[in-house]
């Protein structure tokens, strides 16, 4: 499995507006398609402004197709309006796991 993470801050009294803008984009769980796996957007609680969103595709290659996608561009570029300044990212392989899947672990909560 391969991803990014990205972590960034909104600008002040944009929460919301880029929350439901992110909902927007965010395909459904079963609408994913192109090898995305699964997406995970948390708030900081140390300065709620500041998020960060942890995505996951099956292989580094649906990874790569996506970013070169020019609607993956068209929406990276509408999100900074939002944003104080360009996100932080870090992209990677992911090899480990331990635990329930978010889905499962949330539905028991």
């Amino acid at each position: 499995m391969y991803g990014t993470i990205m972590r960034g801050k909104v600008k002040a009294g944009k929460k919301d507006e880029y929350v439901a803008f992110m909902g927007e984009l965010v395909p459904s769980a079963d609408d994913y398609g192109r090898g995305m796996h699964s997406i995970e957007v948390g708030w900081e609680d140390k300065d709620p402004d500041r998020f960060v969103v942890i995505v996951r595709f099956k292989d580094r290659d649906s990874y790569i197709a996506n970013a070169n996608r020019s609607e993956t561009n068209t929406d990276y570029e509408r999100q900074l309006d939002y944003l104080e300044g360009p996100p932080e990212w870090i992209d990677l392989t992911y090899t480990d796991y331990v635990g329930k899947p978010v889905g499962e672990a949330a539905a028991t909560a």
